[in-house]
């Protein structure tokens, strides 16, 4: 099932764009993967910290931005000499010691610089939401087909998380029950701008605001906890309803600064909503999944498992969905689903990135995944931006 093939209208089942096996990137000896950054800005650093951290796993050699000062910004992560520097990406994909390219550009320019890399025959690390349209991931992954010494991991990293791991295995062993609502949110109280030092560069700096450039709220944050729906129930939505619009900023912007998204999925008679503005922060990042034994309550790193009042007298069966060698309530009435906050759900992607370079498997979060998630994006803005219902397309996958 999640390995799900798209086609018809993509001409996928005359076979895939195939490259020689002398450019497929095979798993390095021994040491870390020599890893390059296209895209400096707030996510590509983020990630630089986190490898800077996994000496053993992985070694930047190279990075990559369009301007300057991100550049000069992501050389002082460096603390033991100089990254090679570039501002064209092509002549980064030039230099023979790269062996895997982090993609963590402007969502327009995923796909092309991803098709790139590819056909160089890297391993590819590529930042959420895979592509910006559905044409575009219909296509990435017939670029993939038969690549499979060859790996593409999309940066959708609750797969990766032991919270999410077990919250999905609730999910799976019916723990919470029949599950039917699903609430989420990811709010925040501010303009989502960054500086401009030069008019020119508004656009190339704050395109999360501009529809030709971005996705925008659902893209950008949504998109993590559509995937993880995707994921828990290996489903996709097949409805999709959506209103929002520019009701705190009026700085001409394209993309909503206050967005809700609907989505339903019949086959599990389910519906969630998905929610993001940038006028309140109070509620932050919210994610409840509700079911008729017991709901979910998520952080990013941390969640509450909340049972229904018929389920409280089946300690075992909590004791199963915990895990924990003794239940503690807290004054709502829920008790902890780990013990621990987990760490950034990045770090365990690229744990995971590294051992799938060594054993040549498929990560969970992959070019199938990856385009199913980037479909549902799309058809959510779609819905959004049109005011009209959005249906997923039934021949776009074949089980």
């Amino acid at each position: 099932m999640e390995r799900r093939t798209f086609l018809k209208n993509t001409g996928l089942l005359t076979g895939g764009v195939l490259i020689s096996n002398s450019l497929i990137a095979s798993p390095p000896a021994a040491g870390p993967v020599k890893i390059a950054v296209i895209g400096c800005g707030d996510r590509g650093t983020g990630i630089m910290h986190i490898l800077d951290s996994m000496p053993d796993l992985f070694q930047i050699t190279a990075i990559c931005d369009v301007l300057d000062f991100r550049l000069a910004a992501a050389q002082k992560i460096n603390k033991t000499g100089t990254y090679k520097s570039y501002n064209d990406y092509r002549k980064l994909l030039d230099d023979k010691e790269v062996e895997a390219v982090i993609v963590a550009v402007p969502l327009h320019m995923h796909f092309p610089i991803a098709v790139d890399v590819i056909n160089s025959g890297r391993h590819l690390y590529l930042e959420k939401t895979m592509t910006y349209n559905i044409e575009q991931a219909l296509d990435l992954v017939k670029l993939m087909s038969g690549r499979s010494n060859q790996i593409l991991q999309v940066g959708h990293q609750y797969r990766y998380s032991p919270l999410y791991y077990r919250v999905r295995e609730m999910i799976d062993k019916g723990y919470l029950g029949k599950i039917t609502q699903i609430d989420c949110r990811w709010d925040r109280n501010g303009n989502w701008r960054r500086p401009v030092p030069d008019p020119s560069l508004e656009r190339a700096i704050n395109w999360r605001m501009y529809k030709a450039y971005s996705g925008g709220l659902v893209a950008e944050l949504l998109s993590h906890q559509i995937d993880f729906i995707n994921w828990a129930f290996d489903t996709h939505p097949q409805e999709f309803f959506a209103t929002g619009g520019i009701d705190v900023f009026k700085d001409g912007r394209e993309t909503y600064d206050n967005v809700q998204v609907m989505l339903r999925y019949p086959e599990q008679g389910m519906i969630c909503n998905f929610g993001a503005m940038c006028g309140n922060a109070h509620d932050g990042y919210l994610f409840k999944i509700k079911g008729t034994l017991g709901m979910v309550s998520l952080l990013t790193d941390q969640g509450m498992f909340y049972p229904e009042k018929k389920l409280l007298n089946e300690k075992g069966t909590v004791d199963g969905v915990t895990g924990a060698t003794r239940i503690v309530w807290n004054k709502e009435g829920g008790t902890p689903i780990l013990p621990e906050p987990t760490k950034d759900g990045t770090w365990y992607a690229f744990k995971d990135f590294y051992k799938k370079i060594q054993n040549k498997e498929l990560p969970d979060s992959n070019v199938f995944t990856g385009a199913r998630t980037a479909i549902s994006v799309h058809l959510a803005n779609q819905a959004l931006y049109s005011k009209k219902i959005s249906n997923w397309d039934n021949n776009y996958i074949l089980k």
